[in-house]
């Protein structure tokens, strides 16, 4: 069984999914990034970050996997963890 919840940090909120059976917690790497940033737009943000990373042959960004949390318009979007 996994929770959807929302962890607050500095009182910005970040989604995150606690997956039961793996015992771990995953978060929206877009609000993560919004958090450490102060970016006006974190998606564009962690794409291009993405791509410089490929770019230097940095493999990291391969083994992100896409995660669906629920917006804050409430649609069921992809988001990676």
């Amino acid at each position: 069984m996994s929770t959807n919840k929302i962890q607050l940090f500095e009182n910005r909120k970040v989604r995150s999914v606690w997956d039961e059976s793996a015992e771990k917690w995953w978060f929206s790497i877009v609000d993560v990034i919004e958090v450490l940033t102060g970016s006006d737009n974190p998606q564009v943000y962690w794409r291009v970050l993405k791509k410089r990373l490929a770019d230097e042959g940095n493999e990291t960004v391969t083994n992100c996997n896409g995660l669906r949390m629920q917006a804050a318009d409430g649609n069921r979007i992809i988001k990676h963890q």
